[in-house]
């Protein structure tokens, strides 16, 4: 049975931080490529970090140079750390799951709950 679990979560005031989690039970975590996503109000779900199987990493626009996504594949955890989050992060952020970089970014096979950031200004 596949059990995912997300965390981290909640308000963090403008230009703060905050870390994401996902641990994924799945067995073949390890091969996968995996990404955060996230849904503004109001918009579309978005694409904001990815990372391969063998530590590939790609970040849209608007996070280069602040969200650092990275995985432990010992523990079966996704992170995605947040530096000088802003206003306009506040969003639905989810955990994503793909056999490779091109479905995970645009048609993710895997997709976990979504957990809410709240990010004052």
């Amino acid at each position: 049975q596949v059990q995912l679990r997300e965390s981290g979560g909640g308000l963090v005031q403008a230009g703060g931080s905050l870390r994401l989690n996902c641990t994924d039970s799945k067995t073949a975590f390890r091969t996968l490529a995996m990404a955060w996503h996230r849904q503004v109000p109001g918009k579309e779900r978005e694409f904001v970090a990815l990372i391969s199987c063998v530590g590939v990493l790609d970040y849209a626009d608007f996070v280069k140079g602040r969200f650092t996504i990275s995985r432990d594949n010992v523990k079966n955890v996704l992170y995605l750390q947040m530096n000088d989050v802003k206003p306009e992060g506040t969003a639905m952020y989810c955990y994503a799951a793909a056999s490779d970089l091109v479905r995970v970014r645009d048609s993710p096979h895997y997709w976990g709950q979504e957990v809410q950031v709240i990010v004052s200004s």
